[in-house]
């Protein structure tokens, strides 16, 4: 009646969602595995596998590097979504996207220029030429976090 759970199983974790806070600031380079959400102020790159959320008092001094993104507040840097790039409501965008799919609300501000496509997937986010998921995954190894 139960299916009881493998060894791999457990020791997956949950899906997790990781909060910045409106009124608080980070500086520097954040990574995470999970969903992200930005109420406060980041001054540094992001590098998530998942999705990241700029709520409407969210500012980003920095590129975006995510599977996917959901934008209300305010960034200024490049952004690189594996998957769809939406920006809402108030969203203010200042830098180029790379991306598969972009929606832009009509009260939404973007400056800057678009790449879009499957093709997407190769785009260069660094002088080295490293496509972002391999970036990605790179900082995460150098972090200490396990590879997925």
């Amino acid at each position: 009646m139960f299916k009881s759970k493998s060894k791999n199983d457990a020791a997956l974790p949950p899906s997790s969602v990781s909060i910045i806070g409106a009124g608080n600031i980070f500086s520097g380079d954040l990574e995470c595995n999970g969903d992200l959400r930005i109420d406060g102020t980041v001054k540094g790159s992001i590098y998530s596998k998942a999705k990241v959320i700029i709520g409407q008092t969210g500012f980003i001094e920095g590129d975006i590097h995510c599977n996917e993104a959901d934008i209300t507040g305010s960034v200024t840097g490049n952004i690189f979504t594996k998957a769809a790039l939406v920006l809402k409501e108030n969203a203010v965008v200042n830098g180029d996207v790379h991306t598969v799919k972009l929606i832009i609300e009509p009260t939404a501000s973007f400056n800057g220029k678009c790449v879009m496509g499957e093709n997407n997937l190769q785009a260069k986010v660094d002088n080295n030429n490293t496509n972002f998921i391999e970036h990605a995954e790179k900082h995460f190894l150098l972090a200490g976090h396990a590879a997925v």
